[in-house]
């Protein structure tokens, strides 16, 4: 297990989700702790471009600086949060999960990884 793969396990464990990833901006995988159903390279190529289309809307609407980007669906979440400028933590919950944790152990997990990268 290398150390992006710890920080991720950490994060799991700490908050209860599902899976996570870290990729890069291109939308090539850098590492993962996915559910089995979860494809990492989809997961990548996906999470980049929501980024880059998110980061283009709050440009465009005069927000700011894009920081997180949430998915609900009626089985779950999919938050994604930069990392640096160089990549993005991709993190996968279920339905039932508290979002406010989750949150707040991202934020951990973020700077963790901002350090690594």
């Amino acid at each position: 297990m290398n150390k992006y793969e710890e920080v991720l396990q950490e994060l799991i464990k700490a908050s209860g989700i599902e899976g996570a990833a870290i990729v890069s901006l291109d939308g090539l995988p850098i590492a993962s702790v996915l559910p089995a159903n979860a494809e990492e390279d989809k997961v990548a190529a996906m999470s980049a471009a929501i980024l880059s289309l998110g980061e283009r809307v709050v440009e465009e609407l005069g927000k700011g600086t894009m920081e997180q980007i949430t998915i609900k669906g009626d089985k779950g979440y999919v938050v994604i949060t930069e990392i640096g400028q160089d990549a993005v933590l991709t993190t996968l919950a279920g339905q039932d999960s508290k979002l406010g944790l989750i949150y707040m152990e991202i934020k951990k997990a973020q700077q963790k990884l901002k350090e690594l990268i």
